[in-house]
């Protein structure tokens, strides 16, 4: 077996006799295996490094193991997580606990035979997800022929060779970070590392110390010199997620490496300077919050060089399903079930629902109709379900008729002013012929 094709592994316990057992059992197998006797020390593994499976223990002092897995799958949504834990409520939990994210939860020190068959099978599914994802030559990933889209892709296309700044705007799950990494695949700094930050998902207290690195003993639990986000993208890209969840402390020194180029670690005194792409992305209004004083005025403008903006899903439904079947697709496959498709109005459904999740909401709901809908074709029935529940029901219906309204004087107005001409009214309206075509059906609008 070539170095590549050997599966690696991360254990993650605090008890040193018991991390080494898993260590050298799984290593007698053939695995390549690293340890962390902390959830912190892991997280900056998986930082640096890719695993094809997780093991991880739940009773740790400092982060626990549940709350850990949890950002493992924001740091890496396709690595598998294996709980390993003691505790019995946690083990009758087991099927909470999967769902949650976890691949599976077994007893603590299992059976060589069950761990190995639980990790072989871990292995498959993250390698299996991340040989879907990989895009190929000239394909960036980013799914859709509705004009927005297809707008996006040209102007990632133009801005990604420059060495310019770029700020990303759009929705929470609207794809920001496939942009980024679109970005980061098309410019001059491929070869390098792409190292992204969630500046909304890390305490504030610690964002600092993750950007710039600390030295040893700079505060408590420092117990040895860390490289921060910025030099682990140096000759690279680092795409900073949220920008507009940075504190304004740390936005200043942010903006001091912009302008400089040099990065002194928490506690340090010594300087390094770093050659990095900064790539941004936020979901709020920078300009209000500039207003507020909770943005830098002088941070943005440094920043939005080369603006781009990700669009809503509610805004381009003739990409739904193409997306949808794109995810059912991968998630059959990953969890070695048959093939599914769409029903005719299952995808009408899905058009005309208002995506409040964007397209991380789409990706969810086909992977849970991967698992658990019997049968080859997904009905309408099967989805309605999932797609609204409680009190949010009514406010959406709400919602979503008053912008069927407007939708529908929009369209009206579009063709008059196109002498009922579809093919211009569709282009004035940036939407394609044949979804312009299945609204006037939707909403009765024909010429009088």
């Amino acid at each position: 077996m070539s170095a590549n094709d050997r599966r690696t592994v991360l254990i993650v316990d605090d008890h040193d006799q018991q991390r080494r057992l898993l260590c050298g059992m799984l290593e007698d197998e053939g695995w390549t295996v690293a340890e962390a006797p902390s959830a912190d020390r892991a997280f900056g593994l998986i930082e640096e490094r890719r695993f094809d499976a997780v093991v991880l223990d739940v009773n740790m002092p400092g982060t626990d193991g549940l709350t850990a897995m949890l950002r493992i799958a924001e740091m890496d949504p396709e690595l598998r997580v294996v709980i390993v834990t003691g505790e019995p409520l946690i083990q009758k939990a087991r099927d909470y606990v999967v769902r949650t994210g976890a691949h599976d939860v077994i007893a603590k020190m299992p059976e060589p035979e069950h761990l190995l068959g639980v990790l072989d099978e871990a292995a498959r599914i993250t390698r299996a997800r991340r040989q879907r994802g990989a895009a190929a030559p000239g394909d960036l990933g980013i799914v859709g022929l509705s004009p927005a889209i297809q707008g996006l892709v040209e102007n990632v296309r133009r801005v990604a060779p420059s060495q310019g700044r770029v700020l990303i705007t759009g929705e929470s799950g609207s794809g920001k970070e496939l942009v980024a990494h679109a970005i980061h695949a098309l410019s001059r700094r491929a070869a390098g590392p792409f190292v992204k930050i969630n500046c909304a998902a890390i305490p504030r207290d610690l964002v600092e110390s993750e950007l710039f690195g600390y030295e040893r003993g700079a505060f408590t639990g420092a117990l040895q010199a860390k490289k921060g986000r910025l030099e682990l993208a140096d000759g690279g890209t680092l795409f900073l997620d949220e920008i507009g969840d940075l504190s304004l402390e740390a936005q200043a020194k942010l903006l001091r490496v912009i302008e400089s180029g040099e990065v002194e670690r928490v506690g340090g005194t010594r300087t390094a300077t770093v050659d990095v792409r900064i790539v941004a992305a936020t979901n709020k209004d920078l300009a209000a919050a500039m207003e507020s004083g909770d943005f830098r005025q002088d941070l943005f403008y440094r920043l939005n060089v080369l603006p781009l903006h990700v669009p809503p899903l509610r805004e381009r439904p003739s990409d739904v399903p193409l997306l949808a079947a794109h995810f059912l697709a991968g998630f059959c496959a990953a969890e070695g079930k048959p093939e599914k498709r769409l029903a005719p109005e299952a995808r009408e459904l899905l058009e005309d629902y208002l995506w409040p999740g964007n397209v991380r909401e789409l990706r969810n709901l086909m992977e849970r109709a991967a698992i658990l809908v019997a049968g080859e074709e997904l009905r309408a029935e099967d989805l309605a379900p999932w797609l609204e529940s409680g009190s949010d029901r009514e406010d959406a219906v709400g919602l979503r008729g008053e912008i069927e309204r407007r939708e529908a004087e929009a369209i009206r107005k579009a063709l008059e002013g196109a002498g009922w001409n579809v093919t211009q009214a569709a282009a004035g309206l940036g939407i394609d012929r044949t979804n312009l075509h299945r609204k006037m059906r939707k909403y009765g609008i024909a010429r009088r």
